[in-house]
């Protein structure tokens, strides 16, 4: 069968090499993984040959020729092919223990695989993913950063984020417009954030959403009586605020409603 072609804004890794440096990027010892969107498998393939062998291997496809292709070429006791879309299935499903993330992840939908990782947190010890610079770089970046916004705070606040390294637009078939870069996130401590968290998602998206402004005009759909509180973190911008500080600043708000 002829190599699938590409799909859902997917750009086929095609150097092995560069394949094999994100699959170091995992742990040395992992029992359970599972692979989004693999395609043609160019990252399956270090993965069945990692030492300590994988013992559990699980490969996420929505495509179905992607899915034809990997049947008729990936033999192997520890690897299992789900047709299913990531973003829509039910975790518990499919695991009922921790396991981790890898793949080269579709640009237009990577943030939407990094909500469902948010919303799994406790199930996904690590992700490692291929994903635009651009949005690599919003992730990892420290508050007070121009490009620090919603996913650097929300991601920031469950899990330990590192900029692996970038990945030149020429190793694709067909090439991106755009550079790419592996990122990876590793589970913190944080059992609970010591706010309302759901409270918490809305100032952080609705911060942010207005970023120009301060927070004390960007909240204000939020709280009307906002102008109530002198808190200095009313006269910031979203940005300036640590993920810690939007913890601070949920239970502010949470006082005045």
């Amino acid at each position: 069968m002829v190599r699938p072609k590409k799909h859902l804004g997917q750009h086929f890794l095609t150097d092995l090499n560069i394949a094999q440096k994100i699959v170091d990027c995992l742990d040395s010892e992992i029992e359970q993984v599972c692979e989004i969107g693999p395609g043609t498998g160019v990252l399956t393939t270090p993965l069945l040959k990692k030492e300590p062998p994988i013992g559990n291997l699980k490969l996420i496809e929505v495509d179905t020729e992607s899915i034809q292709y990997l049947e008729e070429n990936f033999d192997d006791k520890r690897l299992s092919i789900i047709a299913a879309d990531f973003l829509k299935m039910r975790i518990d499903d499919i695991y009922t223990s921790p396991f981790s993330i890898i793949g080269n992840f579709p640009y237009n939908i990577s943030s939407q695989i990094f909500f469902k990782v948010i919303e799994n947190r406790n199930q996904i010890p690590l992700v490692v993913g291929m994903i635009q610079k651009e949005v690599a770089e919003r992730i990892a970046a420290p508050h007070g950063n121009k490009t620090y916004g919603i996913l650097s705070v929300l991601l920031q606040s469950w899990y330990d984020i590192e900029y692996c390294f970038t990945v030149h637009e020429n190793v694709f078939n067909p090439p991106p417009r755009v550079k790419s870069a592996v990122i990876r996130f590793r589970r913190n401590s944080t059992e609970a954030l010591g706010c309302n968290e759901k409270l918490f998602f809305s100032v952080v998206k609705i911060g942010f959403n207005q970023r120009r402004k301060t927070l004390r005009n960007a909240l204000k759909p939020l709280l009307p009586n906002i102008n109530q509180s002198d808190h200095i973190f009313f006269t910031k911008r979203a940005e300036q605020l640590s993920p810690a500080e939007f913890v601070e600043l949920t239970n502010v708000v949470e006082s005045f409603m």
